[in-house]
């Protein structure tokens, strides 16, 4: 029986352990926390997922979450112009609907699972040292946690890495009390507001260890009107700054959050990274070696809502490329090719989209998210993306290529109005 030790027990780590737990492999986490810690403790990100990913923890049998609010089935895009309305506005709806699960929900469940199941645990803040002698007793060791000093074993790409500080300054709320705009789709839509000069605001239904949720958070630019939570000495006092930033910035919703209430004391969250690509193989002091996943190799900014979606696909990647190597030793060779089938599936296109998001838009992309208000097409399209955004690839990232599109969907709408 090959022997697993996967350092890490979020999105990834745990998905990773219990694919390869369900075929026999004698897998061992290694987690900073209990699950009951893990349960109680403080909020840790805003994890929507889309239905691709949902359906890897499904086909897996861990995703216990169906049937359960909120599932999201619209998203709705705003551009505020500094006035009391928004200057854009549209709606769309899911294919197949998202979900945005607590991490304090799913990972104690999956721990306590991979647990139950005769999985070995080890509560403990792993060091370098750690790993390095870890790597002489398992067959493999992959390091998925994604901050601190285990992750700077890993070095950086720059060829892959074009920003060497952080883009945007996170501040977010789990709220309860927030209302449904009554114009809207529904109160189950993901919102994104964008606020030029400022950064922008996103609303989401959420899952909490409390039940059904929002969680509302604002990209600042750094330095910026939005970036004002770094002297923030309480909860409700983060609650209080986050809404008098909504009623100056975003007055157009200002009806859904005057009742607005956090769901616990741990439901805030505030913070920036850089984000960064890592080489996927750390070569330890004694030689042995330890593979990257996840955050640890591939870190984007939250401002597209895809670091649960690439640590599923990450952790389904490394899975198959496990299993497909059968019992061969894991080598440098075969850390290198499970990444870099990851990279060139999923990280790739999800990067280069995500930090063109954090620059402000061309304007080719400025004409397309304007022309979605009027064609259903280019919205439909668009929003499908998050999904997969290997798609923008042959639309939205390139101007020739917008310029293509567009023309076409005009096209298609004047002929079928004829």
């Amino acid at each position: 029986m090959r022997k697993v030790l996967i350092v890490g027990a979020g999105q990834a780590g745990l998905h990773l352990a219990l694919g390869l737990q369900q075929r026999g492999y004698d897998v061992t986490v290694v987690s900073a926390r209990t699950a009951d810690e893990i349960e109680h403790g403080n909020v840790m990100s805003s994890q929507f997922q889309f239905d691709s990913t949902l359906r890897l923890e499904r086909d897996l049998g861990i995703y216990f979450w169906d049937g359960q609010p909120p599932h999201t089935p619209f998203t709705r895009f705003m551009l505020g112009a500094g006035g009391p309305t928004p200057a854009v506005e549209w709606s769309s709806p899911l294919k197949k609907p998202g979900a945005d699960i607590d991490q304090r929900v799913k990972m104690s469940h999956w721990l306590r699972l991979f647990e139950g199941n005769g999985g070995n645990l080890i509560v403990r803040n792993a060091t370098v040292s750690d790993v390095d002698r870890w790597a002489g007793e398992y067959d493999l060791v992959v390091v998925a946690a994604g901050k601190g000093r285990l992750a700077e074993m890993f070095e950086r790409d720059a060829a892959r890495s074009p920003y060497t500080e952080p883009q945007r300054m996170l501040s977010l709320v789990y709220v309860n009390g927030f209302q449904p705009d009554p114009a809207g789709p529904g109160d189950n839509s993901v919102d994104f507001h964008l606020l030029p000069g400022l950064g922008e605001m996103i609303v989401m239904p959420a899952l909490t260890v409390s039940g059904p949720c929002h969680i509302l958070f604002f990209e600042a630019l750094p330095g910026g009107e939005l970036d004002v939570f770094g002297d923030v000495s309480s909860p409700q006092q983060h609650l209080e700054r986050f809404a008098g930033l909504l009623e100056r910035h975003v007055p157009w919703v200002r009806e859904q959050y005057d009742k607005l209430e956090l769901t616990d004391p741990g439901g805030t969250l505030r913070g920036g990274f850089t984000p960064i690509v890592r080489r996927p193989v750390a070569t330890l002091p004694s030689g042995g070696r330890a593979l990257g996943m996840g955050d640890v190799v591939v870190t984007n900014d939250p401002i597209t809502g895809q670091g649960s979606n690439m640590a599923a696909k990450c952790a389904a990647t490394y899975l198959d490329s496990i299993l497909e190597h059968g019992d061969r030793p894991f080598d440098g060779a075969f850390m290198e090719r499970a990444f870099e089938t990851f990279w060139t599936q999923h990280g790739r296109a999800t990067t280069e989209w995500t930090n063109m998001a954090l620059s402000p838009p061309p304007p080719h992309v400025v004409e397309l998210l304007g022309a979605a208000g009027q064609y259903t097409a280019i919205a439909n399209r668009y929003i499908e993306g998050f999904d997969d955004p290997n798609d923008f690839a042959e639309w939205f990232m390139d101007s020739d290529k917008a310029a293509a599109y567009l023309a076409e969907v005009v096209g298609a709408a004047a002929g079928s109005a004829r």
